[in-house]
């Protein structure tokens, strides 16, 4: 049962909380709010009082969010994040629209799988608004969490999954390629060994992404290493701009490496590695699901076994 401090609680004092939690400054916030520093102060004070705990810890330089903070912080985001939601959803109905589906991917899903995906749920659903978002997986299961999205797919890392908010289901495994440019000069050799490889720059995943510790477990176990000089992005377009445009070698999931192949962007270098990686597909564990959420899984899970949008 609700205590009474949640009864008066508005959405204005949400902003007012993530405002401080933002700045960690009294008169910055009341500046950015348009109210005083008193009243802004005495509003926080007021609410402690009403909880029963300190939120914030005074200091010389401002403030700092206790461990009870935190927390009500991050109900605060949520809540706002609903609420921006809906007013988004409310207004593709108001046009007509059948509602609308956001889906993240990251860089492994978001140049093949997560596409198809889309294409194949418009085509299932013409009236459905859909949103498709490309960023990290730490960031986009945030964002999922928050409620700003209702999908996510990409690199299974259960190091970022809270099991009692989100659910999961892996979508496919696959290995992990050496490619190049299609005029690399790799490429005129009758044979290519390691050594050929090595003697150029890579251009890799970030440390510690799914992706970069499935190449570097597949290195480790052909008894190679990365050269030193390196280049690390998380960008799908820039890396595949940077290998068409230099002699760099590029790491790349198979499934997105296929598809550029075809379009003759890429070429696959000869050199086997062991390594596998696999793409889930993330969603929250709500008690009602719409449909347009049901046939979004569906149409994720159909395209990876077809290995083509209907």
């Amino acid at each position: 049962m609700a205590t009474d401090w949640t009864d008066r609680i508005r959405l204005r004092n949400l902003r007012f909380l993530l405002s401080l939690a933002q700045t960690r400054n009294l008169s910055h916030s009341a500046a950015l709010l348009n109210t005083t520093q008193p009243a802004l102060s005495k509003w926080l004070k007021d609410l402690e009082s009403d909880i029963g705990l300190t939120l914030f810890e005074r200091h010389a330089r401002g403030l700092s969010p206790t461990t009870h903070g935190e927390v009500l912080i991050a109900h605060a985001r949520r809540i706002t994040a609903q609420l921006d939601r809906a007013a988004v959803d409310m207004n593709v109905l108001r046009d007509g629209g059948a509602g609308r589906v956001a889906i993240g991917a990251s860089g492994a899903a978001a140049s093949e799988a997560a596409p198809r995906g889309v294409l194949a749920l418009a085509e299932r659903m013409p009236d459905l608004r859909i949103d498709l978002v490309e960023g990290t997986m730490d960031r986009l299961l945030s964002l999922l969490v928050q409620g700003d999205l209702d999908i996510v797919i990409g690199r299974s890392s259960g190091n970022h999954v809270d099991e009692s908010r989100i659910s999961s289901e892996v979508l496919y495994i696959e290995p992990i390629d050496l490619v190049a440019r299609p005029g690399h000069p790799l490429f005129e050799r009758p044979a290519i060994d390691w050594d050929d490889v090595r003697a150029y720059r890579w251009l890799v995943w970030p440390a510690r992404t799914p992706i970069r510790n499935a190449l570097e477990t597949a290195l480790a176990a052909a008894g190679q290493s990365m050269p030193p000089n390196y280049i690390e992005s998380n960008s799908v377009i820039a890396n595949v701009a940077m290998i068409n445009n230099s002699d760099v070698i590029g790491t790349a999931s198979h499934r997105a490496t296929v598809m550029l192949v075809e379009m003759k962007v890429l070429r696959i270098l000869p050199l086997h590695l062991d390594g596998f990686g696999s793409v889930s597909m993330y969603w929250r564990n709500d008690e009602i699901y719409p449909k347009s959420l049901e046939q979004a899984l569906e149409c994720m899970r159909q395209v990876v076994k077809d290995g083509t949008a209907p």
